[in-house]
């Protein structure tokens, strides 16, 4: 007994020391200098300097209130054949698509065609007794990540690697699994509950949900760069996707909707200033979800925020995920470079807010 207490001790004294030393020799330093290097003068510049921190290429649209929206980009569409980053070009934007399907859940909430009190028992029966807790989890849980449905993208047998086209096998690896946590008792992000939301709008609806999408979200906004899958666009008009030290291209993986950074602006500005949603259904997704959303797929990390304070909307697009540095501690989902695009676009606000001498 007196030996463990020694062991435990002298770990006490160690284990600080190997992390300071790990901090000082194994961070992420393109992280680092992009937080610290002094802020340049203007986005453009901003843009530039963000391919120095390791990223193959970078799009951002910025829409201020009043203004004709800019548009940046920086380094490479596609590396491998040296095309240049086009602002213009379609981008996988990951799980930016919950916006626009929690948009969907809360128009057919108001016209009556759903309730947030429905039941994933009453919606999908022939779930009962696969998923756990299915006649106590409500449409309302799901939409806002409180379901406790496990997330196949965080089981061992999920490979992000492999084309995703199969929603079935997706599903089936959290099928006839224990909940995370009894429905409504916290928050957990889980993939699968908009994997079901996607077949509860296909059931209510009797067709895609993709189409009433594309009808009642986009047409009325005139969107026409917005497109749920890799099917059907041009190959050559995706943006390539990096995993940082490879020079494979991810675009055929597919598994994300798939837009432009305009018209990600355009839709994200009209969710938040009301214009997309009438006053009733606006009380709605404001009672279900939120405004703003990252995406992330292996080679492409996005983030769509409207930033209040400056009345402006900010799209980021950078197609280079990965880097995980060699000690867990500074591990980030997709890895450093995320953290590293995430630096840039919090430059890139501060910079904006600078220009109308906002302080932070």
């Amino acid at each position: 007994m007196q030996k463990k207490e020694r062991v435990v001790k002298i770990l006490r004294i160690i284990m600080p020391v190997v992390g300071i030393f790990c901090i000082v020799v194994f961070p992420p330093w393109d992280g680092i200098r992009a937080w610290i290097t002094p802020l340049p003068a203007t986005v453009r510049e901003q843009v530039d300097d963000a391919i120095g921190y390791g990223l193959d290429g970078i799009i951002v649209y910025v829409n201020k209130k009043g203004e004709p929206p800019a548009f940046y980009s920086a380094g490479w569409k596609n590396k491998v054949t040296q095309v240049p980053a086009d602002p213009h070009a379609l981008f996988k934007i990951g799980s930016i698509h919950k916006l626009y399907i929690a948009t969907a859940v809360a128009k057919l909430v108001n016209n009556g065609s759903l309730s947030l009190d429905d039941t994933l028992a009453d919606l999908l029966p022939e779930l009962v007794g696969r998923i756990e807790y299915a006649d106590q989890i409500t449409l309302k849980m799901m939409v806002q990540h409180r379901s406790g449905i496990p997330n196949f993208t965080d089981q061992d047998e999920f490979n992000w690697f492999t084309p995703q086209t199969d929603e079935d096998k997706n599903l089936e690896l959290i099928l006839d699994k224990p909940a995370d946590f009894k429905p409504g008792a916290r928050y957990s992000y889980s993939n699968t509950n908009y994997l079901l939301i996607g077949r509860i709008l296909d059931k209510v609806l009797g067709y895609s949900h993709h189409q009433y999408v594309y009808r009642e979200i986009l047409a009325p906004l005139g969107l026409t760069h917005t497109y749920f899958s890799l099917d059907e666009v041009e190959f050559e008009d995706v943006v390539s996707g990096y995993w940082y030290g490879y020079n494979d291209d991810l675009r055929h993986l597919g598994g994300s909707m798939i837009a432009t950074a305009e018209d990600v602006g355009i839709f994200l500005r009209a969710l938040n200033d009301g214009s997309l949603l009438n006053d009733d259904e606006q009380a709605i997704y404001s009672s279900i979800y939120e405004y703003e959303h990252t995406g992330w797929v292996p080679g492409y990390y996005s983030i769509a925020r409207y930033h209040e304070d400056i009345d402006t909307v900010v799209i980021q697009f950078v197609n280079t995920t990965g880097g995980t540095p060699m000690v867990q501690f500074f591990n980030t989902s997709g890895g450093t470079k995320v953290m590293v695009s995430n630096v840039v676009y919090n430059r890139i606000v501060r910079i904006l807010r600078r220009e109308i001498n906002i302080d932070e």
